[in-house]
């Protein structure tokens, strides 16, 4: 689905990414490793257009992304959950989750469908509707986020450091409905997360980027194995 070849990205004189490769079949749950500093933002802004690429090639499902504007990226397909979830404050759950759907038009059915899906997976965004969104605990806009990522039908969705700042039981919670969003809406799932451990249960291959490259890649399994990501990523 996501095929990513040769890709660089430069802030001016500074490489944040050098000749990256890294690929993601339908259906998957791949997972991104890395300290902070190392690139994972980077990349996952480069695949959706907010940060362009100086060198390389990012295809999804054939189309090449490189020189496409963000609602372009998004009408084909791709949703992007930012680190620190962004959402509108000062406008409804309801708003928010309207907007996630303004880049990707639907049909009216298909609109009331996705909605009655993010209800379903978060229902207290249902119970909120009308609440302002910068009235939600932390964990509540994570889900206010993922919810609002869904409103687009998405083939994959990209997510950055979703747990950042949760309580281990909403992180739990979390990870099970990205898991169950992965099977039950078939949508494929590119995670970048610095909770090594979580995202390695939950993935089912991954990829660990150091200053900018990516150095191991394998299955959840070969690399919760691996004596370096033990070390510097799993606390063993």
């Amino acid at each position: 689905m996501l095929n990513i070849t040769h890709l660089s990205v430069a802030y001016g004189p500074v490489r944040a990414l050098t000749d990256v490769a890294l690929h993601v079949a339908a259906g998957e749950i791949v997972t991104l490793l890395g300290a902070n500093g190392a690139g994972k933002t980077s990349l996952l802004r480069a695949i959706s257009g907010l940060t362009p690429a100086t060198r390389g090639s990012i295809q999804l499902e054939g189309t090449e992304l490189t020189r496409l504007p963000p609602a372009q990226i998004v009408r084909h397909g791709l949703a992007h959950c930012p680190e620190g979830r962004r959402i509108f404050p000062e406008l409804t759950v309801a708003e928010n989750l309207d907007l996630g759907a303004y880049c990707r038009p639907t049909d009216p059915a298909a609109k009331r469908a996705n909605l009655a899906c993010a209800f379903a997976y978060f229902p207290v965004l249902a119970e909120r509707r009308q609440q302002k969104a910068g009235t939600l605990s932390g964990g509540e806009q994570q889900m206010l986020a993922l919810g609002r990522a869904l409103m687009s039908s998405p083939k994959l969705i990209t997510l950055d450091e979703p747990s950042l700042g949760l309580a281990p039981r909403m992180v739990d919670l979390l990870f099970d409905i990205i898991r169950q969003i992965n099977r039950a809406q078939r949508t494929t799932v590119l995670l970048v997360e610095q909770n090594a451990n979580e995202a390695l249960l939950h993935a089912d291959r991954g990829y660990v980027l150091e200053n900018g490259q990516i150095t191991l890649s394998g299955t959840a399994t070969e690399l919760r194995g691996n004596p370096r990501v033990q070390a510097a990523y799993l606390g063993v």
